[in-house]
């Protein structure tokens, strides 16, 4: 019974926190897939689940929406769109900025094709909430908080004249 108790608390703090429960499935795997799966294990330190995962949600997601790749960053994996460098969420934030004018979006990204374009408004028509959470963790960091929690940042030219160099 102790047992069970504890798989429920454990799953409720897993929803309290918008973790979603999961199921065990069973998967017969390439020798080859299986060691990619381990090296990426490695290299996260992280589980075969969670690697495994990881690499099917995103497998899905650019399978879903065509154009979109996911990449490494200082702040982990993000939506990316295909050859260009520049996250979904970027693209969002500018769209949402001009009022939802596609015609201000595509001046605002003269160098991407509609294609691209495309591809980045589908993908936040499928995930909303991954970029809406993104456009706000990113709204968060202004310019002032950020030489607050990080004075060396600044440069000389914004600088106080009581303020160490770095």
């Amino acid at each position: 019974m102790l047992y069970c108790v504890h798989n429920v608390n454990k799953v409720r703090l897993l929803l309290e926190r918008g973790a979603m429960p999961t199921r065990a499935r069973g998967l017969r795997l390439t020798e080859e897939l299986q060691e990619e799966i381990e090296r990426e294990m490695r290299l996260r330190g992280t589980t075969f689940s969670e690697v495994a995962s990881s690499l099917l949600r995103e497998a899905v997601r650019m399978r879903r929406v065509p154009g979109i790749v996911f990449m490494d960053g200082p702040v982990g994996r993000r939506a990316s769109i295909a050859g260009t460098g520049l996250d979904v969420w970027e693209v969002i934030a500018t769209f949402k900025s001009v009022g939802g004018d596609r015609e201000r979006l595509e001046a605002s990204y003269g160098w991407l094709s509609d294609r691209q374009l495309a591809a980045a408004l589908a993908y936040y028509g499928l995930y909303p909430e991954e970029i809406d959470a993104r456009i706000e963790a990113e709204e968060y960091w202004t310019p002032e908080k950020l030489y607050a929690e990080f004075p060396y940042l600044r440069p000389r030219s914004v600088r106080s004249s009581d303020e160490p160099e770095a």
